[in-house]
């Protein structure tokens, strides 16, 4: 065989595996199942599996999925982009083993969580921020804190461990 028809041959099958091996690790990933908002999507890695049961067993299942309250709902663009930073981290940590036995929030996460429950709760909050004016009492709601610092186990309970689910809530079809 010749020198030009061998290097055409070595790589066209280069090309090949390529193509071949990315094909496969998305298939593998379930990678295109991340463009949804399927809340199910979540439980893809099995480290979600917890939050996923106990968001299930709480008062936001029928009305919050993952989405609307992770990613940011000003723009299918900043949406995107958290998303895509998000999942980096997370398979980074997955893969690396770096999370430990809890997951921990960002502060830019935090930021999102923050800014969607004062959106879907805005009557509430403006209600505490006028009372707040109102009164200035001592001893009233702190304000500038987070809402899960005392809304603790809203939406996913209190256990944040990795190994185990509270109360034994396990995975339910919906």
């Amino acid at each position: 065989m010749e020198t030009g028809k061998a290097m055409k041959y070595v790589a066209t099958c280069c090309v090949v595996a390529v193509v071949g091996l990315f094909a496969f690790v998305v298939n593998e990933s379930k990678m295109l199942s991340y463009l949804s908002s399927d809340p199910k999507v979540c439980i893809n890695c099995h480290t979600m599996n917890t939050h996923y049961a106990t968001w299930q067993h709480s008062s936001h299942r029928d009305r919050a999925t993952c989405v609307e309250c992770h990613l940011p709902q000003d723009s299918f663009i900043n949406k995107m982009i958290a998303k895509t930073r998000d999942g980096y981290n997370h398979s980074l940590a997955m893969t690396l083993g770096a999370y430990g036995d809890n997951l921990r929030i960002t502060d830019n996460a935090a930021k999102r969580i923050q800014n969607n429950c004062i959106s879907c709760h805005q009557e509430i909050v403006s209600q505490m921020m006028a009372n707040s004016e109102l009164y200035h009492k001592e001893g009233g709601v702190p304000m500038g804190r987070n809402c899960w610092e005392c809304h603790r186990s809203l939406p996913h309970g209190t256990t944040r461990s990795l190994l185990a689910t509270q109360n034994n809530l396990g995975v339910k079809e919906l």
